[in-house]
């Protein structure tokens, strides 16, 4: 069992920022994908930004430039910085954690509204 704890939410104006956090415990395996999807008003959950223990990233072409997902020293911690915020980019952001072969762990989720 994976368990994320997710942090960093809020509101934040149009052209804001906000940087978010998860952070992973139980059985974590060397080889993973950590990263985050994003759930707007009457959306299906999509790709945010994803990256692997090896340090590939993979990202949705709507944040491209805007968004940049890291991890931490601990290496069972991302963030995800986001940039350049506008009204497309509120939703609940989920972090997520899988390998190749096991199943997806997801955390609670965490609000973002950009709203003027």
């Amino acid at each position: 069992q994976v368990q994320l704890v997710e942090s960093g939410g809020g509101l934040v104006q149009p052209g804001g920022s906000l940087r978010l956090s998860c952070a992973a415990s139980g059985s974590i395996f060397s080889i993973y994908a950590m990263g985050w999807y994003r759930q707007g008003p009457g959306k299906q959950r999509e790709l945010v930004e994803t990256i692997t223990s090896g340090g590939s990233t993979n990202y949705a072409d709507s944040v491209k430039g805007r968004f940049t997902i890291s991890r931490g020293n601990a290496k069972n911690t991302v963030y995800l910085q986001m940039n350049s915020l506008n009204s497309e980019d509120t939703a609940v952001y989920y972090c997520n954690y899988h390998t190749a072969i096991g199943p997806h762990y997801w955390g609670q989720g965490t609000q973002v509204t950009v709203s003027s």
